[in-house]
């Protein structure tokens, strides 16, 4: 009887994943019509937190190392991640197919579960970038006027920046949808997550402004890598090294936390049978 070389499994390449990343832009681009309505209501927003700022800004010049223009420029560039970055949590579906069993096939895919996950994730977020980001954007520099990166090296280094952001981002909600494998209902903790993520990230305020010990710890959480820190690689007022090294550390320490948590949620799935 002839021997036969064993065929060894082969890994999920490039192209699965530059399709998984495809596949999620497709699947968002079918909800046109609600990405552009989140634009408007990003842009109506925008102007109203405007407003705020140059009262702010005029009674305060100077503020955080911001003028005036700087002020706004954040205000709609911030604006501009909510789709994006899912500010406000949730974009991965994850926790209804827990909650369903549906996970099981999941792990069972020809490509880890969180790889395909942030592909598709990816593809979203570059959806919503250009439906649901831009237009902001374009509303705070026709009405008001903002800054634009000097250079293709800033440019460079935002868009670096932002990458990194939606992967810190992916990392996060990642680990609280993986939360209900053990906790059955995260509501709970996607609120806790949303107060953290609106408070922490420079949603609201840049984090300049926290006083003291709370502006040095806020800088250096991971949720300061989703907002303020690409905000400020945008406006020019952050060491570009420093800034990506620290992105790119939270964005590596919530990839293996998710990693970690994958192969828990493998492990709990055959012992329960499912």
């Amino acid at each position: 009887m002839r021997n036969r070389a064993i065929t060894p499994r082969r890994c999920p390449t490039i192209p699965l994943y530059a399709r998984l990343v495809r596949y999620g832009f497709r699947k968002h681009a079918t909800y046109v019509w609600a990405a552009l309505a989140g634009a408007f209501t990003n842009s109506v927003f925008g102007i109203l937190r405007a407003y705020i700022l140059i009262a702010l800004w005029q009674a305060r010049p100077g503020l955080a190392g911001y003028d005036m223009t700087d002020a706004i420029t954040y205000c709609f560039v911030t604006q501009a991640f909510i789709g994006p970055m899912q500010l406000f949590g949730g974009g991965l579906g994850l926790p209804e197919r827990i909650r369903s069993g549906d996970i099981a096939l999941d792990l069972v895919r020809p490509a880890p579960l969180q790889a395909w996950t942030l592909a598709e994730d990816a593809g979203r977020a570059a959806y919503l970038f250009l439906v649901r980001g831009i237009p902001p954007m374009l509303v705070g520099a026709l009405v008001f006027g903002i800054h634009f990166p000097a250079g293709p090296g800033r440019w460079l280094a935002f868009l670096t920046g932002f990458a990194l952001g939606v992967v810190v981002s992916f990392g996060w909600r990642y680990l609280i949808a993986l939360s209900v494998c053990w906790l059955l209902d995260d509501r709970g903790v996607a609120v806790v997550s949303l107060v953290l993520t609106t408070f922490f990230s420079g949603m609201m305020i840049p984090l300049h402004l926290f006083p003291g010990w709370l502006g040095d710890l806020a800088a250096v959480l991971p949720w300061a890598a989703m907002v303020q820190l690409p905000t400020d690689l945008y406006l020019g007022k952050a060491a570009v090294a420093q800034t990506l090294a620290l992105q790119a550390l939270w964005a590596v320490i919530l990839i293996g936390l998710g990693t970690a948590g994958t192969r828990a949620i493998r492990h709990k799935v055959v012992i329960q049978g499912g």
